[in-house]
């Protein structure tokens, strides 16, 4: 493992910063984010999954001098592909394909009344989208959940994958084996069903971003609260029940020890983020969430890793401090040889 310490210097990010100026009407989508653009074109692939016909939304974008290789970016749970919007600027300036999927249940794809979440499930699709693309050779890149669906696809695809990228995956801790008690399902939708602007904010505002807040971060707040407020909002909602039960009883993290490509781990160390913390006593909430600690843990684990860790950053480093993020990628996937 190698493991480099990327400090801010005399950034000051702090929970005391007062908010910018924030939105205060909630635009209404459709249950598959009609009406908000996408800054890429949005292809669709059709398939028939769990015998149901399905269309997953993709963003194809290819670079004016490529280099030969291709980017897959995995999107999280609260975000979309649209949300990899600087990522795929500066991979494609670089060279990169860059192939940014919103999964099945999220964002611009299907949301199936009823469907077997699984993280084998979802990383089956996307391979199933690369190969209609003739597609066999590829980064895989995640953020948040979306860094556990990567390292699944990694762990099944092995051939497939010439690296594995997390940017502050969740999962990098068993939360149900630490103590966290589960939320039945009914439970869980009717949490979502009360989900708005304000408290998607608050939480972003606190987790994702250290207490700081830029107005250009409510144009996400406002993706996932116009799908909510819009008329396919019990639907949206009912998807997102499910896929939460998927992310707390899935976890990869016990799997690391066999993940056989090049990993490069980028840690947002102020991350607070672990799946029903609200649910846990107090002294199991304490030791939940410690990004400083697991990033380490995660690279010791995985056999060939480098991770960066930013000190002053949260769960969203390529949003929060595009330019510091961007520059540690690049390099990071400059350094994988990809000749044999």
């Amino acid at each position: 493992m190698s493991r480099v310490n990327a400090s801010l210097g005399a950034l000051v990010l702090g929970a005391a910063m007062p908010a910018a100026a924030e939105t205060t009407e909630t635009p209404e989508y459709g249950g598959e984010l009609e009406g908000f653009e996408y800054p890429y074109p949005v292809k669709r692939f059709q398939f028939t999954s769990q015998r149901q016909d399905l269309q997953m939304a993709y963003q194809d974008v290819a670079a004016e001098d490529p280099n030969g290789r291709t980017v897959v970016l995995l999107h999280g749970k609260n975000f979309c592909a649209a949300t990899w919007e600087d990522s795929i600027e500066r991979l494609t300036d670089a060279g990169y394909r860059v192939i940014a999927p919103d999964q099945i249940g999220f964002c611009k794809s299907t949301k199936p009344e009823a469907y077997q979440f699984s993280f084998h499930q979802l990383a089956s699709n996307t391979h199933a989208l690369l190969d209609s693309l003739d597609i066999d050779n590829v980064t895989i890149m995640g953020h948040s959940m979306g860094g556990m669906l990567a390292s699944r696809y990694a762990l099944m695809y092995p051939e497939q994958t010439e690296q594995l990228v997390m940017v502050n995956p969740i999962g990098l801790e068993d939360w149900k084996a630490k103590g966290v008690p589960y939320q039945p399902i009914d439970e869980g939708y009717a949490a979502e069903k009360k989900k708005d602007a304000e408290g998607i904010r608050n939480y972003q505002r606190s987790t994702y971003y250290v207490g700081h807040w830029e107005p250009g971060y409510d144009r996400w707040v406002n993706m996932l609260a116009g799908m909510y407020a819009g008329e396919d909002g019990d639907r949206v909602a009912w998807n997102q029940t499910l896929t939460s039960d998927m992310v707390f009883t899935q976890p990869v993290v016990h799997e690391f020890d066999r993940i056989q490509v090049p990993t490069l781990l980028l840690i947002g160390e102020k991350d607070n983020t672990a799946i029903g913390k609200g649910r846990a006593s107090d002294a199991v909430r304490q030791t939940l969430g410690r990004y400083e600690v697991l990033g380490e843990r995660a690279a010791e684990r995985i056999p060939d890793a480098t991770l960066v860790e930013w000190p002053d950053l949260g769960h969203s480093p390529h949003i929060q401090k595009p330019d510091l993020f961007h520059e540690a990628l690049l390099e990071g996937l400059a350094e994988v040889d990809t000749t044999h």
